[in-house]
Protein backbone atom coordinates (compact mmCIF):
# COMPACT_ATOMS: atom_id res chain seq x y z
CA UNK A 1 0.00 0.00 0.00
CA UNK A 2 1.47 3.44 -0.84
CA UNK A 3 2.14 6.24 1.81
CA UNK A 4 -0.48 8.53 0.77
CA UNK A 5 -2.80 5.75 0.98
CA UNK A 6 -1.98 4.79 4.66
CA UNK A 7 -2.31 8.57 5.39
CA UNK A 8 -6.15 8.78 3.79
CA UNK A 9 -7.04 5.44 6.07
CA UNK A 10 -5.52 7.41 9.21
CA UNK A 11 -7.72 10.90 8.40
CA UNK A 12 -10.68 9.00 8.07
CA UNK A 13 -10.85 6.90 10.97
CA UNK A 14 -13.15 8.15 13.53
CA UNK A 15 -11.35 8.94 16.55
CA UNK A 16 -10.83 5.95 19.45
CA UNK A 17 -13.66 6.83 22.13
CA UNK A 18 -11.01 5.38 24.62
CA UNK A 19 -8.43 7.92 25.73
CA UNK A 20 -5.29 6.89 27.85
CA UNK A 21 -4.20 8.95 30.86
CA UNK A 22 -1.85 11.43 29.12
CA UNK A 23 -4.67 12.17 26.24
CA UNK A 24 -7.42 12.20 29.00
CA UNK A 25 -5.28 14.95 30.90
CA UNK A 26 -4.32 16.88 27.82
CA UNK A 27 -8.34 16.63 26.40
CA UNK A 28 -9.38 18.05 30.34
CA UNK A 29 -6.77 20.49 30.92
CA UNK A 30 -5.82 18.69 34.13
CA UNK A 31 -2.17 17.06 34.81
CA UNK A 32 -1.66 13.27 34.90
CA UNK A 33 -0.63 13.14 38.49
CA UNK A 34 -4.41 14.48 38.96
CA UNK A 35 -5.92 11.53 37.34
CA UNK A 36 -3.66 8.96 39.17
CA UNK A 37 -4.77 10.71 42.60
CA UNK A 38 -8.00 10.66 42.05
CA UNK A 39 -8.43 7.20 40.90
CA UNK A 40 -6.24 6.40 43.82
CA UNK A 41 -7.95 8.44 46.71
CA UNK A 42 -11.30 8.10 44.92
CA UNK A 43 -13.52 10.90 46.40
CA UNK A 44 -12.52 13.20 49.19
CA UNK A 45 -14.01 15.41 51.22
CA UNK A 46 -13.30 19.43 49.91
CA UNK A 47 -11.62 17.55 46.56
CA UNK A 48 -12.97 17.51 42.73
CA UNK A 49 -13.43 13.94 41.91
CA UNK A 50 -11.57 12.52 39.19
CA UNK A 51 -13.87 11.83 36.01
CA UNK A 52 -15.02 7.66 35.12
CA UNK A 53 -12.44 5.24 34.25
CA UNK A 54 -12.00 2.06 32.59
CA UNK A 55 -9.56 -0.49 33.67
CA UNK A 56 -8.62 -3.73 31.14
CA UNK A 57 -5.59 -5.38 32.61
CA UNK A 58 -3.13 -2.81 33.61
CA UNK A 59 -4.34 -0.38 30.83
CA UNK A 60 -6.44 2.64 32.30
CA UNK A 61 -8.97 4.61 29.50
CA UNK A 62 -10.70 7.53 29.82
CA UNK A 63 -14.13 7.56 27.65
CA UNK A 64 -14.32 10.81 25.88
CA UNK A 65 -18.03 10.70 26.35
CA UNK A 66 -17.79 10.42 30.36
CA UNK A 67 -14.83 13.30 30.07
CA UNK A 68 -17.17 15.63 28.55
CA UNK A 69 -19.95 14.67 30.75
CA UNK A 70 -17.63 15.14 33.87
CA UNK A 71 -16.44 18.54 32.53
CA UNK A 72 -19.90 19.50 32.08
CA UNK A 73 -20.85 18.95 35.86
CA UNK A 74 -17.59 20.72 36.99
CA UNK A 75 -18.48 24.02 35.16
CA UNK A 76 -19.37 27.05 37.17
CA UNK A 77 -21.18 30.30 36.16
CA UNK A 78 -19.75 33.42 36.83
Amino acid sequence: MRADNIQALRTTQPPRRGLSEAEAANYIGMSRSFLRQARMDGERLNRTPGPPFSKIGRKVLYLRDDLDTWLEEHRHAS
